[in-house]
């Protein structure tokens, strides 16, 4: 039997500028920067702030052909993502497809924090944008 997702490990929060979620999410709301990084790649602006257990992961276009970029027009600023953190993505990943849940993309790919990552699709979570992360401890 395939184990639940240990918790949510964060949230994803897509804003049009850095600096303005920094704004709200640091400075009017006190939460702690852990980390910032840039991931050309996807084109995407990351900032990491530690909320207990959880983290909220403000993400911002780096330009014009940011995949954050289409959300933002399409359904401007707001929660992008809720990520569940599991022990086994394979194994997470297998049930969640026999159940129906679309996964995006022909298997896992690195996410912002250096962890395998699957996305499942919108459509198939009733709504929401699903990351399913293994995190490994060290």
């Amino acid at each position: 039997m395939t184990q639940a997702p240990r918790r949510i490990n964060h949230l994803g929060i897509a804003v049009a500028s850095l600096e303005e979620g920094l704004a709200i999410w640091r400075d009017a709301l006190g939460l702690e920067v852990v980390r910032t990084c840039d991931m050309p790649e996807r084109g995407l602006k990351v900032a990491f702030l530690q909320c207990g257990e959880t983290t909220i992961e403000l993400l911002a276009p780096l330009g014009e052909t940011s995949e954050i970029g289409a959300f933002l027009a399409k359904r401007g600023p707001g929660i992008h993502h809720v990520c569940l953190e599991t022990a086994d993505l394979a194994a997470a990943s297998a049930k969640a497809e026999a159940a129906g849940v679309k996964l995006l993309g022909a298997g896992p790919t690195i996410g912002a924090e250096g962890y395998p990552v699957r996305f499942a699709h919108p459509k198939s979570t009733v709504g929401a944008l699903v990351e399913l992360l293994e995190k490994t401890e060290p």
